[in-house]
């Protein structure tokens, strides 16, 4: 028996559609982003960055941010945007966490990237293990400000001393001026109150 012209036409347009569906998601079927990586681990916060094949028509990325072994998610979200990184902010201390990272284009997202295990640091390991040499732009402005209030104190200093000594050194040079004058009264002075010589070879005396 022949089929109908009508049922054929049917089913070679649903074929047709199927294909072109098929070639749709095939064109825009994204990869799962690579090399997720978690970077400037903080107390409260971190920096995930991760890598996209080249040639995926990325439009934007999906973040999926867990706390190992609770439930509760947090889904972050942006598109229009070629970015490869994302902060994640307000973490708990000594806190594990699972990261999962997704390409987002204009038919849909890629799957899951492999997941991310990190863990926060406490507080106190943070302090203890801030290198001595890697000081913040407030630290660095704090010891520039002593720095300069260390060397105006000294500058202060040499000063008072250059004045001291120069203050001194005038006062020796007026001493030494006076000597030899001091030195001429004293001898004018001695041969005043000596006792002149009687012409006759005798001493005066006073007759009683």
């Amino acid at each position: 028996r022949m089929a109908k012209p009508g049922l054929s036409a049917a089913v070679l347009l649903l074929l047709l559609g199927f294909l072109s569906v098929s070639s749709v998601k095939a064109d825009t079927l994204l990869s799962a982003p690579l090399n997720v990586t978690i970077r400037e681990l903080e107390v409260n916060s971190a920096v995930v960055t991760w890598e996209i094949l080249e040639g995926d028509p990325v439009i934007g990325f999906a973040i999926t941010q867990q706390k190992k072994d609770v439930r509760m998610l947090r889904f972050i979200q942006e598109v229009n945007t070629t970015t490869r990184s994302c902060a994640l902010w307000d973490l708990d201390e000594d806190t594990e966490y699972i990261v999962h990272v997704q390409s987002i284009s204009m038919g849909g997202s890629s799957p899951p990237s492999q997941p991310v295990l990190f863990r926060t640091p406490k507080e106190s390991e943070k302090m203890a293990s801030k290198s001595p040499d890697e000081v913040t732009m407030e630290e660095f402005g704090q010891a520039a400000q002593l720095r300069a209030g260390e060397l105006i104190i000294i500058v202060v200093v040499l000063i008072m001393w250059a004045g001291v000594i120069a203050l001194f050194c005038r006062q020796y040079d007026i001493i030494k001026d006076n000597e030899p004058n001091n030195n001429k009264d004293k001898a004018k002075n001695s041969s005043e109150c000596s006792t002149p010589e009687h012409p006759q070879g005798g001493l005066l005396r006073t007759n009683v």
